[in-house]
């Protein structure tokens, strides 16, 4: 029997998604139409529209799909905007991103994640998006975006992060320590950032941005 992945992805969105308040119709017809299955592992496809993280190798994991449509929703993207994503993992928001926006730069610490990511993208035929291969702490865009989506949590939103933002941006970001860790927006303004608070959630660190350990006696 040959698995119904378009019905998966529709009772995705009207079950999973639709019940956590994404009501944006921008958002809501990039996931009804973009096939998670194919960012996903073989062994894992018939699990694509579960709601679960699903392990992508080296650790990480792919979002779950409810967090990925709040960030999508939260961003507001209308199309124009250039977009930086921390944390490329399967490709697979990277691709809903590039569907809602003008370009989209991803970067990704693991270069077979990356590669695999590239690959495809470029099967959903989507040429605004560069796959950049390296450490986020370690690198300098050498230049600044309208919107920031990062994939992994980090116990304080890092300085260099919001200075990648124009004036007007936004950036999506998970922050904390568990068990009290909040996604929230940061608005970008001329002389000072605003961090509204959306939701709370659990994700992995982002390398390099967990929280030191701490000792105890």
């Amino acid at each position: 029997m040959t698995f119904d992945f378009a019905k998966a992805r529709e009772l995705m969105v009207e079950q999973q998604i639709r019940p956590w308040e994404v009501l944006d119709p921008r958002v809501l017809e990039v996931l009804g139409r973009m096939p998670r299955e194919a960012f996903v592992a073989d062994r894992h496809r018939a699990l694509a529209y579960a709601d679960l993280e699903l392990p992508l190798g080296h650790g990480e994991t792919m979002l779950k799909p409810v967090v990925e449509a709040r960030a999508l929703q939260a961003l507001a993207l209308e199309g124009t905007e250039s977009v930086l994503e921390v944390g490329t993992g399967s490709g697979y928001l990277t691709a809903c991103l590039a569907e809602l926006a003008r370009e989209v730069v991803s970067i990704e610490r693991h270069a077979d994640l990356a590669e695999a990511a590239h690959g495809r993208l470029q099967a959903q035929g989507l040429a605004n998006v560069d796959v950049v291969v390296g450490d986020v702490f370690a690198w300098d865009p050498g230049r600044s975006f309208d919107a920031i989506c990062v994939t992994g949590a980090v116990d304080a939103i890092p300085s260099r992060f919001s200075g990648w933002l124009r004036p007007g941006g936004r950036m999506f970001v998970v922050r904390g320590r568990v068990p009290a860790m909040e996604a929230v927006l940061l608005h970008s303004d001329v002389d000072d950032h605003r961090i509204e608070s959306l939701f709370e959630t659990e994700l992995p660190y982002l390398f390099g941005a967990a929280p030191p350990p701490e000792f105890r006696f």
